[in-house]
């Protein structure tokens, strides 16, 4: 009996797909890519950021982001930080521009304070999410040229100074992380 490609594979590996995409010529890759675009609007931000077909290749990884962060409670929409996380994750792997990263870091922390200013208190794993995710986006500000880091500070400086009636110790986490970080660069 004939063993399958599966088990003659093994699990497959990038290697195994890399060799098999060099023996497509390039109407079938086209023809590849045109699946894989049609496949998922995950996809489809990817190719236009990675490509730069777009007006503003952060829009649909912002949008993501807003519903995730900041969703509908009327509609019963769930707060999703590990798909608003994601979206952060596919922008960088698509473009790699530490300033559309820096960005998107701090408006993830943006909608998930306003969240709690408009709607009130959320609950501890949220606030232990924005603060990681605040402390991240001060790492990545800093990493920046210094004239890209202005508006970012003022915006960080922002969520930092609405947040001083949130409890679970975010607001403490926030201002200790702006003024023994962010601002100690200064």
């Amino acid at each position: 009996m004939a063993k399958s490609t599966k088990s003659k594979l093994g699990n497959p590996t990038w290697s195994n797909l890399k060799a098999a995409l060099a023996n497509l010529d390039e109407q079938q890759l086209v023809g590849l890519v045109a699946d894989l675009y049609r496949f998922s609007k995950e996809n489809q931000a990817f190719l236009h950021a990675r490509f730069s077909v777009v007006d503003d290749p952060l829009a649909p990884f912002k949008e993501t982001i807003d519903e995730c962060m900041y969703p509908d409670i009327f509609k019963n929409k769930p707060i999703q930080i590990s798909k608003a996380k994601k979206a952060i994750n596919d922008y960088s792997k698509a473009v790699g521009d530490p300033l559309g990263e820096a960005e998107l870091m701090t408006f993830f922390v943006e909608c998930g304070n306003q969240l709690t200013l408009d709607l009130g208190d959320i609950g501890e794993n949220f606030y232990d999410a924005l603060n990681r995710m605040y402390r991240r986006a001060i790492e990545k500000v800093l990493s920046l040229p210094s004239e890209q880091q202005s508006e970012f500070k003022v915006r960080l400086k922002a969520i930092m100074t609405s947040s001083a009636k949130i409890g679970w110790g975010y607001h403490d986490q926030l201002q200790q992380d702006y003024y023994y970080v962010l601002a100690a660069d200064e």
